[in-house]
């Protein structure tokens, strides 16, 4: 699917993609790197992104699982835009306190829809779904702002993820050529 907002590819590339060598949550080494914190703390971009993951939500969604840290201002924005209620997803369970994973409702027997922020090998979002659907929680689908995975590979077909991305890398790419040439 292709974004509705024609000028958000443009303007995300221009905002977020640096160049230098960097490594990846997955530990893949990058020579470019798409730092989505420069469009989460943009209020305009932030809410541009937020309205193009609304009409990406499969029906039936009953929360939205912001995974820590980067999904979680895009799933608070999103919840706010279409009333439903997010969920904080944490890389581990706290330690402390009331020691859970997932701040929020209970997830049990509820349709979470995964917000996150970049996917390229899908690591954390895998992680996240597996501890949602051990707590049970039906996780079907994780919405993106970017998916930077190889056009036409499902990097979470592991665990029977449908991902959803705003934007794929090869339509950042094709931006970023249009703005050069």
């Amino acid at each position: 699917m292709t974004a509705t907002d024609p000028t958000l590819a443009a303007d995300i590339d221009a905002c977020c993609r640096l160049t230098g060598e960097f490594t990846l949550r997955s530990g893949q080494q990058a020579s470019e790197y798409f730092d989505k914190y420069l469009f989460e703390s943009d209020p305009l971009l932030l809410g541009r992104v937020a309205r193009e993951m609304a009409q990406l939500l499969p029906a039936g969604t009953e929360l939205l699982g912001g995974l820590e840290l980067g999904g979680i201002p895009l799933a608070t924005t999103l919840s706010n835009l279409v009333g439903l209620p997010a969920l904080f997803v944490r890389k581990q369970a706290k330690t402390y306190g009331t020691c859970k994973l997932a701040e929020g409702a209970d997830v049990a027997g509820r349709r979470v829809t995964l917000v996150e922020d970049v996917i390229t090998t899908g690591g954390a979002v895998r992680d996240a779904t597996r501890a949602l659907r051990d707590a049970g929680a039906v996780v079907e689908v994780v919405v993106c702002a970017i998916d930077r995975s190889p056009e036409g590979e499902n990097p979470l077909s592991d665990v029977g993820l449908e991902v959803r991305p705003v934007l794929t890398k090869v339509q950042l790419d094709a931006a970023r050529a249009l703005n050069a040439g």
